[in-house]
């Protein structure tokens, strides 16, 4: 199986926290005391290493991290679930999204979170397990998160589920407030706001399974976070404070891109690793 490719290069992750800080070119080249010239050449994908170190501190980033995603050096190792778990990645447009199913073997429950861009992988999935849809949790109600919503809801019957502060994504959509739990049998799923990509982005932390798993949506990704031109900073904090704060082998099942885990992006990741 092709592994995905990471959802950022680095001079996404430069033009994402840029953006966010509000900082033009010209300030950013004044402050890292680099040339125009320089700075233009690294935002186009040119990996200059002292330009990058240089303009890393001004944009709150690691230098090391970003360096070694300009050089494509790491990508995250990725966490084994022997059952319970399953990952989906799905073409949409001109990219790639997550969706995922979690179930309780035993009682033959599942729930799952987002649709990608349709849900046919994991009918089948349901379908090879013997396995009822109870729920489908939504980290946020982007399309390409829920293209496919209207079939998976019609054909599973499974209750479907945002949080509050996001578009109603379908009629008979329920809402939850924030730290709403649920429950899969011995599966706990645990409901964090992580605002800032949307209004109502929600990341689902479970507990019950091999490993401690929080579905971020667009919240993080593997050695980038969700971006926001208007609530960055919104973003970021929550990322830090319900994310970052969660146990270090927890795995992050992301809305684009690879599984990581927590211990990985504290280390790899330009946004968080110090």
């Amino acid at each position: 199986m092709a592994r995905i490719p990471l959802e950022d290069n680095f001079n996404d992750v430069i033009n994402k926290a840029q953006r966010g800080l509000k900082i033009s070119d010209a300030d950013l080249a004044q402050r890292a005391e680099v040339t125009a010239e320089d700075l233009a050449a690294v935002k186009a994908g040119e990996p200059i290493d002292a330009v990058i170190r240089r303009v890393a501190r001004h944009l709150r980033l690691s230098p090391a991290a970003l360096e070694t995603l300009a050089h494509k050096r790491w990508y995250p190792q990725q966490p084994i679930f022997p059952a319970g778990f399953a990952a989906f990645n799905t073409p949409y447009e001109d990219m790639t999204v997550n969706s995922y199913l979690i179930w309780d073997a035993r009682a033959k429950i599942a729930a799952a979170f987002d649709t990608g861009a349709t849900c046919e992988p994991m009918l089948d999935l349901l379908r090879a397990e013997k396995l009822r849809l109870q729920y489908i949790f939504l980290t946020h109600t982007h399309e390409d998160h829920i293209a496919d919503l209207s079939r998976f809801a019609a054909e599973t019957k499974a209750e479907v589920w945002a949080n509050e502060l996001e578009p109603a994504p379908l009629a008979g959509a329920k809402a939850f407030k924030e730290n709403a739990h649920f429950h899969l049998g011995p599966i706990a799923i645990k409901t964090l706001l992580t605002s800032g990509h949307s209004p109502g982005m929600t990341t689902y932390y479970v507990t019950g399974l091999s490993w401690p798993l929080a579905i971020v949506g667009d919240a993080v990704f593997s050695s980038s976070m969700g971006g926001s031109a208007t609530h960055f900073a919104e973003q970021y904090q929550n990322d830090l404070k319900k994310i970052f704060t969660l146990p270090r082998d927890t795995v992050l099942a992301c809305g684009h891109g690879p599984l990581t885990t927590l211990a990985q992006e504290k280390t790899n990741n330009p946004f968080f690793a110090r």
